[in-house]
């Protein structure tokens, strides 16, 4: 109803929006639905269910956004707001559906038609696998969430734009104790999917994840504490791009870059890392977290190559930034929701694929830290400079792993690390995530392949 709403009142709503002038106008109507299951305690704690719908409206003006939005769908709202914006008054109707574009992600079980009890089984028995790996967990934490996202986006390009995402997502989390000390481990999986997620292999994917995080917090008991210095560091493709992401992916925002918030402002062409190197971001890649087939301005999703064999070849762009240079938007645009307006964002981003064996890169290593997970961490835009937790890792030396240390950080500068990577595996791992920027949550996904970085800082115990 609501969407049939916008639809027939976009002519005159933008009109009113384009009043007094503008580059561009925008009409962005979202209909969300959501349920997040979580169980603690041997117990399913929580079941949110969540129904929103709104329209947001945006103007761009002399390369300034201005933008309301209502929750309350009616014709005399939404041109209020229009109104409101432009601060004028216009007459008659633009002129809209020169093109009109419509996709749906293809999942086989949609979340509406997977029942609630089977949701609660996943839940039940990941908690039941992760106490069972080993008496010292104590607590376990699960949570499983779906998403189904509708959205129609009408602007004063002509274009009507109508996108259906759907994610599916699960993750669990175990602490374990020996009764001195506590340590975490954690897993997740999912992405652009539906419940076909646990559909094939649905045992095994549930006792993957809830065994890896069980395994990790117990391994975290008998690590040694991290020793301090400076090492040579292998990154396994089973970590994801945590660090691509964090401390060489923001820097490659267009809006970053253009606020001067950017190491990499005005490098394009120059080698900013290995020649090893290429970074990829792809918002097409099937099944993906960070997968879509529009963004949240109604642009294609696109494959963009930001670093080539080590040369810095672009940026990523929304609507606003790539007009503020004259260019065409990247497919980067993505908003929290109808009450947010798009910003520059990742999606899949990724060091892609090298040649070398990941088994040799650490027999090659003679003394190391070998990381297989990262935890949290920070990173300055502005210079590079990154600090992030190492959930599980170990030490190499001569050329094996040979024991766990907890207790650790890795200490670095985005841009040097990467100039400082002389060996990329072939394999490539991938993890989900959500990405938070001024304030705006959006899922992504990350990737890279067995990579060594000749010098990290280590953090751990002098």
């Amino acid at each position: 109803m609501y969407k049939e709403l916008v639809r027939s009142k976009a002519p005159y709503i933008l009109t009113a929006l384009m009043a007094d002038g503008g580059e561009f106008g925008e009409i962005y109507f979202e209909n969300l639905k959501s349920l997040t299951l979580n169980l603690e305690d041997n117990k399913i704690e929580r079941i949110s269910k969540g129904i929103d719908a709104g329209v947001g409206i945006r103007l761009i003006k002399n390369f300034k956004t201005y933008y309301g939005y209502t929750s309350e769908i009616t014709f005399q709202n939404m041109m209020e707001i229009a109104k409101s914006l432009a601060k004028a008054e216009g007459e008659g109707r633009i002129a809209v559906g020169k093109a009109h574009y419509k996709a749906y992600t293809n999942v086989l079980i949609d979340p509406d038609e997977f029942e609630l009890k089977k949701k609660k089984d996943i839940l039940e028995r990941a908690n039941e696998i992760a106490r069972a790996y080993d008496e010292r967990i104590k607590q376990v934490s699960v949570t499983l969430r779906d998403v189904k996202k509708e959205i129609l986006i009408i602007n004063t390009d002509g274009e009507i734009i109508e996108d259906t995402q759907i994610r599916v997502v699960f993750f669990v989390e175990a602490i374990a104790s020996d009764g001195e000390s506590l340590y975490r481990g954690y897993e997740s999986i999912g992405g652009s999917i539906g419940y076909e997620l646990f559909n094939e292999d649905f045992v095994n994917v549930i006792d993957y994840v809830a065994t890896k995080a069980a395994e990790r917090a117990v391994l975290g008991l008998k690590a040694k504490p991290a020793p301090a210095g400076s090492f040579t560091v292998v990154i396994s493709s089973e970590a994801g791009g945590t660090m691509i992401h964090e401390a060489v992916g923001h820097g490659l925002e267009a809006d970053l870059v253009n606020q001067g918030l950017s190491v990499y402002r005005g490098k394009i062409g120059e080698k900013v890392a290995s020649e090893l190197v290429s970074v990829i971001d792809d918002g097409t890649l099937s099944g993906k977290n960070g997968s879509f087939h529009f963004d949240d301005e109604g642009v294609p999703a696109q494959r963009k190559v930001l670093i080539e064999n080590g040369i810095l070849k672009g940026y990523m762009y929304d609507r606003l930034t790539a007009m503020k240079e004259g260019k065409q938007s990247t497919g980067n645009g993505r908003r929290d929701g109808y009450k947010n307006i798009p910003i520059v964002r990742m999606t899949n981003t990724y060091i892609d694929a090298g040649k070398d064996n990941p088994s040799d890169i650490i027999k090659d290593t003679k003394d190391g830290i070998y990381v297989v997970k990262m935890g949290g961490g920070q990173v300055n835009t502005v210079n590079g400079d990154f600090v992030f937790e190492i959930m599980e890792g170990y030490r190499i030396e001569n050329g094996e792993i040979t024991y766990p240390i907890k207790g650790a950080t890795l200490i670095g500068n985005g841009p040097q690390a990467l100039m400082d990577i002389d060996a990329v595996g072939y394999d490539l791992g991938w993890a989900i995530g959500t990405c938070g920027k001024d304030g705006q949550r959006a899922p992504v996904s990350d990737a890279q392949p067995t990579v060594r970085i000749k010098k990290l800082t280590l953090g751990g115990v002098l």
